[in-house]
């Protein structure tokens, strides 16, 4: 006997009735759908060629199968430890680093009184954020040269010598989080300034007659409300902890600072893309990945243990 609802009604017939009432909003969210299906879903059956030895002319069903050879390859080669290490310094910088500092930006600027100028912040803020990242690297080559860079020019006004950002290891991991703050910063801020808005007035004005100051309404007010947010964006970025930005790596790459900019993603291009070794490339972007969905789980679990928002 089928299990029915409180109504009456059968689950499934539920649903149906449910689509057939909100048609137009399911046909809206379809396209969507259709897009995830096909290009990310569809996909997923050429993974197996990470445990084969892909060869085009015989396909992916007619390569032999072997196994793990691809895992242990990369896990037992001279870059496996360079590689991680760098991706994980990169991504632990940026969520230490690049996530809090919109959240403190919109708490701050929310406490900002004459609007005006608050809007004028904010739209300065955000506008770096439509420059591509081909013209930000740009940017970065032509105002760090050490011979007619603008930093380095001031640098020698104050009797220094000029630096090689660029072409040095060790200014790679600085420049690249720097110039992703400057970039990021506000429009990552807009989903903040728009939580605060949701917190109820009242709130701030009985803390007012309670006599606490903006300090103490930002902590106890603004940032519990906007905390639910917080949580969910914090979930997704560390879902996406091994997975940085491939595109502005590989331009500020170089040779000169290879030991700190070469990164899992930029070494699946190469053996992937360049070198043609599509197996091999392919179980690296697993591994990735795979490390990738084990934190989201964790990390949403740690969440609903500690009764946070979270994503399921």
């Amino acid at each position: 006997m089928k299990a029915n609802t409180g109504s009456g009604v059968q689950p499934k017939n539920k649903m149906w009735i449910s689509i057939r009432k909100n048609w137009q909003l399911y046909l809206l969210v379809f396209p969507t759908i259709l897009y995830f299906i096909i290009f990310h879903y569809f996909p997923m059956y050429g993974l197996q060629i990470a445990f084969k030895d892909f060869i085009a002319a015989k396909g992916i069903t007619g390569s032999d199968w072997v196994g793990f050879k691809h895992f242990i390859r990369f896990f037992n080669s001279y870059s496996f430890w360079s590689l991680l290490r760098n991706t994980l310094l990169l991504n632990l910088y940026e969520l230490v680093i690049t996530f809090p500092i919109p959240i403190i930006f919109a708490l701050m600027l929310n406490q900002v009184p004459r609007e005006r100028f608050k809007k004028f912040v904010q739209t300065v803020t955000y506008a770096p954020h439509f420059i591509s990242v081909v013209v930000l690297i740009g940017m970065l080559s032509l105002f760090l040269s050490p011979s007619t860079g603008a930093i380095n020019n001031i640098i020698e006004l104050f009797g220094g010598e000029p630096i090689h950002f660029l072409g040095e290891a060790k200014w790679f991991r600085t420049l690249f989080i720097a110039s992703g703050v400057w970039q990021t910063t506000g429009f990552s801020a807009i989903i903040y300034l728009a939580a605060l808005t949701s917190i109820d007035p009242e709130q701030h004005e009985a803390a007012i007659v309670d006599g606490a100051n903006k300090f103490q309404r930002v902590w106890y007010i603004d940032l519990p409300g906007i905390l639910p947010v917080v949580m969910i964006l914090l979930i997704l970025q560390i879902g996406n902890f091994m997975t940085i930005g491939f595109q502005k790596i590989l331009l500020m790459q170089n040779s000169l600072n290879i030991s700190t900019s070469e990164v899992i993603q930029t070494y699946v291009y190469k053996t992937g893309i360049i070198d043609a070794q599509f197996s091999y490339s392919a179980a690296i972007g697993l591994f990735n990945n795979l490390i990738n969905f084990i934190l989201l789980l964790v990390v949403n679990q740690a969440a609903k243990k500690m009764k946070q928002q979270t994503l399921f």
